[in-house]
């Protein structure tokens, strides 16, 4: 690695480093919200919010007994309530996926691996009542031949039937950092320079590996 690529991975480090939990907890929220696929869950991440809540909460039942003044009471609620706002929503949005994308979610131990435990746990069940109820309500009133949950028919080499997230969605994306010439391609025909915080319009599985790696950001 050259003395400008230690450089920049320094520099990014000690960036991240002076970037809050609930930055970061933003930062997640935008990305799951323009991706067209789950992400990986922030389990860290998500802990430290928890425990941030839990004491903001404390300090503000604390308050109530010491009769703080009433405005900065009101400014530990408002950052309780942004944190708590942008937690649930995150987590909602990570569900409407899970929902969405139950058949293709819970055959994929790739994908199965992004998910928390509950969320596990949700798709399993997801899968489960999805399956149970399209075989009583549909497939077990079909022929035979015709009656896979997955496939249109026996004659199908592939899972047909599974709705799948559109890898080939154009995103707004900005980067964090130089990543320098990158090839947007398989054959290399398609060649972009991404520059340090610029803004993009890129398919989402070409750059799939950057925001996996937090070099790029959805916007």
């Amino acid at each position: 690695m050259s003395s400008r690529d230690d450089d920049e991975s320094a520099a990014a480090s000690a960036a991240e480093a002076t970037t809050t939990d609930v930055e970061l907890l933003k930062r997640a929220w935008r990305n799951e919200k323009a991706a067209p696929e789950i992400l990986r869950f922030d389990s860290p991440l998500v802990s430290r919010v928890r425990e941030q809540i839990q004491l903001l909460e404390e300090t503000l039942d604390d308050f109530a007994d010491s009769g703080v003044d009433d405005l900065v009471v009101s400014l530990y609620q408002m950052d309780l309530d942004r944190t708590l706002f942008l937690l649930r929503s995150y987590l909602r949005l990570r569900l409407q996926k899970i929902k969405k994308y139950t058949m293709h979610i819970s055959r994929s131990d790739d994908l199965l691996s992004q998910l928390s435990l509950q969320e596990r746990r949700f798709a399993k069940s997801c899968a489960e009542i999805m399956e149970k109820h399209l075989e009583q309500s549909v497939l077990s009133k079909l022929p035979y031949g015709y009656d896979s949950v997955t496939r249109q028919s026996l004659s199908s080499t592939e899972d047909d039937m599974v709705p799948e997230p559109q890898l080939g969605t154009f995103v707004f994306c900005k980067t964090k950092s130089d990543v320098g010439a990158f090839q947007l391609d398989d054959i290399g025909e398609e060649v972009v320079d991404l520059v340090a915080d610029d803004l993009y319009v890129l398919r989402y599985k070409s750059i799939k590996g950057l925001v996996e790696g937090g070099r790029i950001d959805l916007i």
